[in-house]
């Protein structure tokens, strides 16, 4: 295993994000520079350069790969200061989604989420989908819930790798270290940390009646974990639908583990006291404060906003139209596919401003937002059945081919 996550952290880069169609952010921002120019908006205007240089430094030396796999625990940072989660997550998520794109030659991964990180790599999305699921729940932070949306349907739909990009994140191990790492390495790598059992443990001195409930907590953290990785995919998912449908598959698994969490999260919460209850949320003030130390992403709602109009605007559907040379029929139903996928960006784009007071309701919360995501991935997926319904296999191949030839 600490093979496999070397080649996954070995080399790990973080570079600039390009946005489609650089000349029309360009006329539309003011921005100047061609696609270089782009990229520093869409990213050097989030993350400080330094920072990232000094993450992308610590995960090709070591020593922050506890930190980076643990994204709720953030420890071990430079001059005693808190490691930002996540500044460490975009180097490790940047490494595993662009390593395969373009051979690793060219990454500029259009597809990334503002913090830096991605929600495809490769085959695999939402990789920190445990993690999320425990920074949200015992933190209080909804960050990485609240950045998965339009973007990441969108990279479903017309998919940023070509098939044998896709393909080299299931292809067997060589003898040689291979730069891509398999899918099983990034599902394993990205979700390791787990609740932070000690740590509540240290903080509520628990009595024995307690420490009961806060182990059976503990078991069904690791179980809801299991569940998750169990939707990670073992094949390559070569269409569009494969790809919602991996989504689909996904969330609801998500969704499973919160509500196996559920009663045992009540049962140990309902046990402490007040003064425990408030100790226990000195582990959001700990998320804060790492935060506080460098880039936030939920300040940059801004630049999400105009990332996400350019994207709306560069919806190929005229490209999709002439080239796969549909009638009117379909050209009816890519208007409806179209539609209803931008309609998720309003949707998903909602994120509450602060988080709920209690873990209890904190994970409703959680389980409410990604069955809206959920509902949401089924009717793109519903609206790209219809409009497929009757395409030829060249027509389908031809829509395929656009999202990777457009990324290029």
């Amino acid at each position: 295993m600490s093979r496999r996550m070397g080649l996954a952290l070995a080399g790990a880069t973080l570079v600039i994000a390009a946005v489609l169609l650089p000349n029309k952010a360009e006329a539309q921002f003011g921005l100047r520079g061609g696609p270089l120019g782009v990229a520093r908006f869409a990213v050097g205007h989030m993350i400080g350069m330094s920072r990232l240089r000094h993450a992308r430094m610590a995960v090709r030396g070591g020593r922050y790969r506890s930190a980076a796999l643990r994204s709720q625990d953030p420890r071990g940072a430079e001059r005693g200061q808190p490691a930002n989660p996540y500044i460490l997550r975009a180097a490790l998520t940047a490494q595993a989604a662009l390593s395969g794109w373009h051979g690793g030659r060219r990454p500029q991964g259009w597809w990334r989420h503002p913090d830096g990180s991605y929600g495809w790599a490769g085959p695999v999305f939402w990789p920190f989908a445990h993690d999320d699921l425990t920074t949200a729940i015992i933190l209080g932070d909804t960050t990485g819930l609240s950045l998965y949306g339009y973007g990441d349907i969108y990279a479903a739909i017309f998919a940023p790798y070509a098939a044998t990009e896709f393909a080299a994140y299931t292809a067997p191990q060589g003898r040689r270290a291979r730069k891509v790492p398999s899918v099983e390495v990034v599902c394993d790598a990205s979700d390791t940390g787990g609740l932070p059992l000690d740590r509540i443990a240290a903080l509520v001195q628990p009595n024995e009646l307690q420490r009961a409930a806060l182990d059976e907590l503990a078991t069904a953290w690791v179980a809801a974990r299991d569940t998750i990785r169990t939707a990670c995919p073992t094949q390559v998912p070569a269409t569009a639908a494969e790809r919602l449908g991996l989504m689909q598959t996904r969330l609801a698994a998500m969704i499973k583990a919160t509500d196996a969490i559920a009663p045992p999260l009540a049962k140990f919460v309902d046990l402490l006291d007040a003064g425990q209850k408030a100790k226990l949320d000195a582990l959001a003030n700990e998320r804060r404060a790492a935060l506080a130390a460098g880039y936030d992403p939920r300040y940059d709602v801004q630049a999400q906003r105009q990332y996400e109009q350019l994207v709306q605007q560069q919806w190929p559907a005229g490209e999709i139209a002439s080239t796969l040379r549909l009638d009117d029929t379909a050209r009816a139903r890519l208007e409806v596919l179209q539609d209803t996928t931008l309609r998720t960006m309003e949707t998903l784009s909602a994120c509450p401003s602060k988080a709920e007071p209690t873990p209890q309701a904190r994970l409703t919360a959680v389980k409410a937002r990604l069955e809206t995501m959920l509902q949401a991935v089924k009717g793109v997926g519903d609206a790209l059945d219809d409009f497929e319904a009757d395409l030829s296999d060249e027509q389908k191949a031809g829509f395929e081919a656009i999202g990777p030839k457009r990324g290029a």
